[in-house]
């Protein structure tokens, strides 16, 4: 640079009369991180999957964790405490561990995976009931009342559309791989907090038979919503039309989803099917 008296007095003034080109540029924004992880946590009244009671009507304390990377790939854990007598035979405890894809064009989007249902801790071969045998075999599963199923789901704004398969046993009931549900659900935002969601599911129980009737059923379920500051308050009515009557019939036999509460002893029973009323209090971190 030339350092002249004339050149130095015409960037001060140069300096005075318009602003500095370096200074008026910001840095440049920190690149978003193609990496995303959250937690959730929840309080419910019972749970339900599918329809079916997994607490003999009693509280559930649920949560996991959720990753997912920009490229659409997605793996995530979800945790619930069960009851022993909704089939799952020394056990309390559920995990859940599943990974897939998952992309999204304009309102369209599809989803596929696959899901582990691990239920720690219990032993089918103590299993007394219709859950985990089947009048058309003749065998018996013993060990783990674990599940796993492959997903293929597709969405259009609010509404979405998914079909898991099971690919073993269907939850250890003998030479029911195959086994198939058909999910359809929607939830819609009304603005302020408030939200509405509903659900039709149907349950296609391959080859189960208990000599009292089939496992095949359908389940709704239709609720509402209110975020307030972060922690969702729902509430939402399930029901079904799974056969669970506890009333034996001229052979002795119940319905297959009559379960017993194991805490309570074999002589408690109840309809796992039967319609109910499902608060909630949950958290997304």
């Amino acid at each position: 640079m030339r350092k002249t008296p004339t050149l130095l007095a015409g960037a001060v003034s140069a300096a005075l009369t318009f602003p500095a080109i370096g200074h008026a540029q910001t840095a440049p924004a920190a690149e978003a991180s193609p990496h995303t992880l959250t937690a959730n946590i929840g309080l419910y009244s019972s749970y339900r999957f599918r329809g079916i009671d997994q607490t003999f009507g009693k509280p559930a304390l649920q949560g996991g964790f959720d990753y997912a990377h920009a490229s659409g790939f997605y793996a995530g854990n979800w945790n619930s405490n069960v009851n022993a007598g909704a089939g799952y035979p020394s056990g309390n405890l559920e995990m859940d561990f599943y990974g897939g894809w998952k992309k999204t064009w304009g309102d369209w989007g599809l989803d596929v995976g696959a899901i582990y249902y691990y239920y720690p801790g219990t032993n089918a071969s103590l299993a007394q009931g219709t859950q985990l045998t089947n009048a058309r075999t003749t065998s018996v599963h013993t060990g783990r009342v674990d599940n796993t199923e492959v997903y293929i789901g597709g969405s259009w704004k609010f509404v979405s559309l998914k079909y898991f398969h099971a690919v073993d046993d269907y939850f250890s009931v003998p030479k029911t791989s195959g086994s198939g549900y058909i999910d359809l659900s929607a939830s819609y935002d009304l603005g302020g907090g408030w939200g509405i969601n509903g659900h039709l599911g149907h349950l296609r129980f391959k080859n189960f038979h208990n000599g009292r009737s089939n496992g095949n059923y359908t389940d709704w379920k239709l609720g509402v919503t209110k975020d307030i500051s972060g922690w969702v308050i729902g509430a939402a009515y399930v029901g079904t039309n799974a056969k669970g009557s506890c009333s034996p019939n001229v052979a002795g036999l119940v319905q297959p989803y009559c379960f017993g509460n194991d805490a309570l002893g074999a002589t408690s029973t109840k309809n796992a099917g039967r319609d109910t009323l499902i608060l909630s209090v949950s958290r997304t971190f």
